[in-house]
């Protein structure tokens, strides 16, 4: 399994508007073949020291393999979602994880 883990900063985290926005354009994401499974979520309470909960959302993919999520970062879908929603956020950081 090959796993995509991706946090998103909103531009503007005071607007319920951009955060609307941005939650939909994660859910068209849902739609492309290549993706095995989806979550799309929020930080959650919990507070530690070592737990940064600083991100707006969070958006975690599985993929068969690395060439499936090679074929997600060409995919029509993803670049449409890019392009409408890059706007919309100030940060992101991916984590790519690679399972045996």
């Amino acid at each position: 399994m090959f796993i995509h883990s991706v946090y998103f900063w909103l531009a503007k985290p005071e607007s319920d508007d951009d955060r609307a926005a941005l939650k939909a354009g994660l859910e068209s994401l849902r739609s492309v073949d290549a993706i095995h499974h989806v979550e799309i979520g929020v930080a959650a309470p919990t507070r530690r020291p070592v737990i940064d909960h600083t991100y707006d959302f969070a958006l975690m993919m599985t993929f068969t393999d690395e060439a499936a999520h090679d074929v997600y970062q060409v995919h029509p879908i993803h670049l449409a979602f890019v392009e409408h929603c890059k706007h919309l956020w100030s940060r992101v950081q991916i984590y790519d994880v690679a399972t045996k």
